[in-house]
């Protein structure tokens, strides 16, 4: 990378609309000489969310690159749907465990399904997440955002971790969002309540917790060679955000990334050889570290007593616990 290269990301990062908009990819793909031809032929990653947006785009370049792709999704019309049109491109790439990764009895069998069929994963790619615009709970009394998007996440991390283990370059990467920057690091304030519910608040501290977790996640199994990153797609055009947040869509329009820009590093972090291991616990966006803090009330909040409660309620959330002879 060169000096120019860093001011102008520099530049681009500071006011954080033209970052985190599709002028970001593309100036920085330009500056930086990026390289997205991959082979990860025969390497097993597991993509949850990968129906649509993100996930699908994701999952689609993998297996195009040689990967053999387990895509975990709820719906298993649009799982089969999205089997036979990415087998129809790479011939036996693709199968699916059907799971909601909210429900953590779902978690549980998907995570058994998916060690029958392989003894090693090579990456697990923590995709799947919404922003719910009404107050709902999982089976097992959860908010649903926060049972979705932290709780079964790390619940299927733990489950998969021995099989991450025996694979000989593991990965897990978390899609987060930039919304995270907004909300501080809060256990008493992580799970709303149907009276103070608000989806964007909810998907945004949601989102900060993934982060911290997955560096906490790094920390863990360092020892085990796992590398574990979180990163950001920036303003993606996805059927999340059509969904969701239509005023924003319509507002910013053609300055949306597409899904392909918007899930380059997600792709580049699954299957790209030049991440260093002393890279791992990272937050990405177009392929560089960020920061994870951006306003005063969130550097504070984020102590170390902060992160132990955190990594506590969701072993005790998940019922899982990692194991004290495996990493730290």
């Amino acid at each position: 990378m060169s000096q120019v290269a860093d001011i102008v990301d520099q530049v681009l990062e500071v006011p954080i609309a033209p970052s985190f908009s599709r002028l970001g990819p593309i100036v920085r793909s330009r500056l930086d000489h990026w390289n997205s031809e991959y082979d990860v032929t025969g390497k097993v990653m597991v993509i949850t969310g990968a129906t649509s947006g993100l996930g699908l785009t994701a999952a689609q370049q993998l297996a195009a690159a040689g990967a053999r792709i387990e895509v975990v999704a709820r719906n298993p019309k649009k799982a089969a749907d999205v089997c036979a049109q990415l087998n129809a491109q790479t011939p036996g790439s693709v199968a699916s465990v059907t799971a909601d990764i909210g429900d953590l009895d779902s978690v549980r069998s998907a995570a058994s399904e998916l060690l029958t069929r392989h003894d090693h994963i090579d990456t697990l790619i923590h995709c799947a997440g919404a922003l719910d615009a009404t107050y709902g709970r999982s089976p097992q009394g959860i908010e649903q955002t926060v049972a979705s998007q932290v709780v079964g996440p790390f619940l299927l991390t733990g489950l998969l971790l021995d099989a991450l283990r025996s694979a000989a370059a593991p990965r897990v990467v978390w899609v987060s969002s930039g919304g995270m920057y907004s909300q501080p690091l809060t256990i008493e304030r992580l799970e709303m309540t149907a009276a103070d519910y608000d989806g964007s608040t909810a998907y945004a501290r949601a989102k900060r917790a993934q982060v911290t977790l997955a560096e906490m996640w790094a920390e863990r199994t360092a020892a085990d060679g796992i590398q574990v990153h979180a990163m950001h797609p920036g303003w993606a055009d996805t059927p999340g955000v059509a969904r969701s947040l239509p005023t924003f869509r319509k507002l910013m329009g053609p300055l949306l990334r597409t899904t392909e820009e918007g899930a380059d590093t997600l792709v580049w972090l699954a299957a790209s050889d030049e991440l260093p291991p002393s890279s791992s616990g990272s937050f990405w966006l177009d392929r560089r570290p960020r920061g994870i803090h951006r306003l005063k009330k969130t550097r504070e909040s984020d102590t170390p007593a902060a992160r132990r409660a955190l990594w506590d309620w969701c072993e005790a959330k998940s019922g899982w616990k990692f194991p004290t002879s495996v990493g730290m």
